[in-house]
């Protein structure tokens, strides 16, 4: 949901199908639809290819499968999760490693997971539902921008230049010189080599 679109707001001659559709987008953008839409289509031919067949005159061809059940399980388990992904948002980043597990599942167990087709869809459903995140909303009340504060200019004397005619200001008021003349102490608590 992008959080700077702007928000519909009812007028009284708006046709029930604007409102609708206007209420739909809503319902759709607080939630990972997409992502609940491709893993519930995925379900469907993991599902349905193991017990389907397809008749040419009086030949019969089946695509059953020993693992008939472990398909429609399956199935019905990314449909579920398709269905859990619209109506439990919380719930996104385990439906999503679900639908994916489930989906590598169904390769060996139901025709290459519904002869790709579910595999693919339960993938990209699983993996939209792992990247979803919620929109923020924008806040209503404009921030009040703080005036930025200026540096006061530091005038240097002639004491506070360096030597060599770089000018580089020396230690400041508030900073000590040498603390003590160990060497420890000494250069503000740097130590000197050599």
């Amino acid at each position: 949901m992008n959080p700077q679109a702007p928000v519909y707001v009812r007028a009284e001659d708006d046709a029930w199908l604007t409102v609708v559709h206007y209420h739909f987008r809503a319902w759709r953008g607080r939630r990972p639809f997409w992502a609940g839409l491709f893993t519930l289509l995925g379900g469907f031919p993991i599902a349905y290819f193991p017990y389907a067949d397809l008749r040419l005159g009086n030949v019969s061809l089946a695509m059953a499968t020993t693992g008939g059940a472990g398909a429609l399980i399956i199935g019905v388990l990314l449909i579920t999760l398709g269905l859990a992904l619209w109506f439990q948002q919380t719930i996104r980043v385990f439906a999503g490693v679900a639908s994916i597990l489930l989906a590598l599942v169904s390769l060996p167990v139901s025709n290459l997971g519904g002869f790709g087709m579910g595999f693919i869809l339960s993938l990209v459903g699983g993996a939209l539902a792992l990247s979803w995140a919620p929109g923020q909303p924008v806040d209503e009340e404009p921030a009040v921008q703080q005036p930025a504060v200026q540096p006061a200019a530091v005038a240097l004397g002639k004491t506070d230049v360096t030597p060599g005619g770089l000018d580089i200001p020396g230690p400041r008021e508030t900073e000590t010189a040498h603390a003590s003349e160990t060497t420890a102490h000494a250069d503000g608590g740097r130590n000197s080599a050599g």
